[in-house]
């Protein structure tokens, strides 16, 4: 199979409106052919959990000495129903919970608007060894604040230079960084839209500011356009197709999976005498 990396990795420049939301990039046969494709990607992701599971593990005690400081960041972007709640559910539950760190970030806060736009970024980075996941992120300072015009232009056009800065200080600090677009089309999230006024049980997930925001998708598939094209000097973007939520789940996962183990985090060598631990201990 060719590598998720190159077949999911944004164009430069970006043209989302060039990339189909239901096609599936990179699905094996097995996945093309299943009956089931949901079924099918249930299976295939329980099995890459047990990888992912497995390079966690590694990740964590590869960092125990302080002389590694590798750690995940996944960050994750989309449009409203864009699905980053779902694989958050089904992908970050793989990981080990001790290790994985979630943050989800809403409208700043008025300290946080007080601070520099990175700065509450940085209060939720992950440790050494440990997973993150950022559900929205640092990006929104450069795509609701465009759309919506929360600051002057001259201001969120320099955060393209700020946010590669920044990135390429996170990545030479040991941050495995996987950023990752949810995309959807138009159709696929008036279905979901639909579907939680459909079900009271949905109602808590339904925002009527999202209709609003609907009004506006051109303009966002712009600002998306311009980030995914300017913010790649450390660590490039990945489109992920998201309108078929199972390729979604399968997606994330393999390339997670493909990402970590490139990285090929390793158990460190014991700093003990192994065998006369063994005589010790039977000792005891």
């Amino acid at each position: 199979m060719a590598s998720l990396r190159k077949l999911l990795k944004a164009p430069t420049p970006a043209d989302l409106a060039a990339i189909d939301p239901r096609s599936t990039p990179g699905l094996p046969k097995a996945g093309r052919k299943a009956e089931d494709p949901k079924a099918w990607s249930a299976a295939e992701l329980a099995r890459l959990g047990t990888d992912l599971a497995g390079l966690q593990e590694r990740l964590y005690a590869s960092t125990r000495s302080g002389e590694d400081r590798r750690r995940l960041l996944i960050v994750l972007q989309a449009m409203d129903a864009g699905g980053k709640d779902g694989l958050v559910r089904h992908v970050g539950g793989v990981f080990n919970p001790l290790g994985l760190e979630v943050t989800s970030f809403k409208a700043p806060t008025t300290e946080e608007l007080a601070h520099h736009f990175l700065w509450r970024i940085r209060q939720r980075l992950p440790e050494p060894g440990h997973v993150g996941i950022f559900n929205r992120s640092h990006y929104e300072d450069v795509l609701i604040v465009r759309v919506h015009d929360l600051v002057p232009a001259e201001e969120w056009r320099k955060r393209y230079d700020e946010i590669n800065a920044f990135e390429r200080e996170l990545v030479d600090d040991g941050v495995i960084l996987v950023k990752i677009m949810l995309h959807i089309s138009p159709g696929e999230q008036l279905a979901r839209l639909r579907e939680r006024l459909e079900d009271p049980t949905k109602y808590w997930k339904y925002n009527p500011a999202d209709v609003d925001e609907r009004a506006r998708w051109d303009d966002y598939r712009a600002a998306y356009d311009e980030a995914l094209t300017r913010c790649t000097e450390a660590a490039p973007w990945y489109v992920v197709p998201a309108d078929r939520k199972w390729y979604r789940n399968w997606a994330v996962a393999s390339l997670l999976v493909e990402v970590l183990s490139a990285a090929d985090p390793a158990y460190p060598p014991p700093d003990f005498d192994v065998a006369a631990e063994r005589k010790r201990l039977l000792k005891g």
